[in-house]
């Protein structure tokens, strides 16, 4: 990663939790210096001392990047201790959830560059998907260095329109804890027809974990691995005949799933 700017002029972290932490934890890896990164955290973690960053210190003038990393619900009284970083010298990032680029253009002026950015919780380990979109005023080397930054905590993506966060909210955003709720329920179907409970969720728990991996590995698509081991009229199609149902089965408990979902994040901006 090229951190040229950033360790020149600084980044300012707001706020320093498991997102926060997963990202400086990739940076700090990939030769940010420590010094480079100023943090702004009411309660830094004895990880987060041991890093050899600033905390709670002086502030650079003018950093290249003010990454906003607090909770939603601590973003109005955050805001206001980093606004002089508005106006466009900094680029302005965020990995909060639910606060869209009119809020922050409020808070810093319409001059300044923002992205916001929806990740999901796998980048605690470096694999997360993360969706960045700029307001008017961000540059295409801003966009990049924000992917360069994301990059940190797993794959980025670009959206076309900052109302596409909302879909992204409800298939990646929230999409980790069903997978986790398919673990369980994959984990309890075995432990009903016979297998040792710890047993079932080992195996459950790697099933989802290798199916994934290998969808990502190898260039065919989800269905082609899926009639790959599906042999005709063997175990395999036997239970996709319950999954697959086009009334009771996946398709349509995943649309319902996804759309219930995004609607909230819809309605959470107003």
């Amino acid at each position: 990663m090229d951190f040229a700017d950033i360790s020149n002029r600084g980044l300012v972290m707001l706020g320093c939790g498991k997102m926060g932490s997963a990202m400086l934890e990739g940076w700090l890896n990939n030769a940010l210096p420590a010094r480079a990164v100023h943090v702004i955290d009411p309660n830094p973690s004895d990880w987060l001392r041991a890093t050899g960053v600033a905390i709670n210190a002086d502030l650079p003038a003018d950093p290249a990047v003010l990454m906003v990393a607090v909770k939603p619900q601590m973003m109005q009284a955050a805001l206001p201790q980093v606004a002089r970083f508005g106006g466009g010298g900094s680029l302005g990032c965020s990995v909060a959830a639910g606060t869209p680029i009119a809020a922050y253009e409020a808070a810093f002026g319409p001059a300044t560059r923002v992205i916001r950015s929806m990740p999901n919780t796998p980048a605690a380990i470096g694999k997360g998907i993360t969706a960045i979109i700029g307001n008017d005023a961000a540059r295409p080397a801003d966009l990049d260095l924000a992917e360069t930054l994301l990059s940190a905590i797993g794959q980025v993506v670009r959206l076309q329109t900052e109302d596409q966060i909302d879909a992204v909210t409800g298939l990646s955003g929230s999409g980790p804890a069903y997978v986790f709720h398919l673990i369980d329920t994959l984990a309890a179907a075995g432990v009903a027809e016979g297998l040792p409970e710890a047993l079932a969720m080992q195996l459950a728990k790697a099933t989802v974990a290798g199916a994934g991996a290998l969808a990502e590995a190898v260039t065919e698509t989800p269905e082609q691995l899926r009639i790959n081991v599906t042999s005709p009229n063997g175990t395999t199609q036997a239970g996709l005949g319950v999954l697959m149902d086009p009334e009771k089965g996946l398709p349509p408990l995943i649309r319902a799933t996804v759309a219930a979902a995004t609607n909230r994040s819809r309605e959470l901006k107003g």
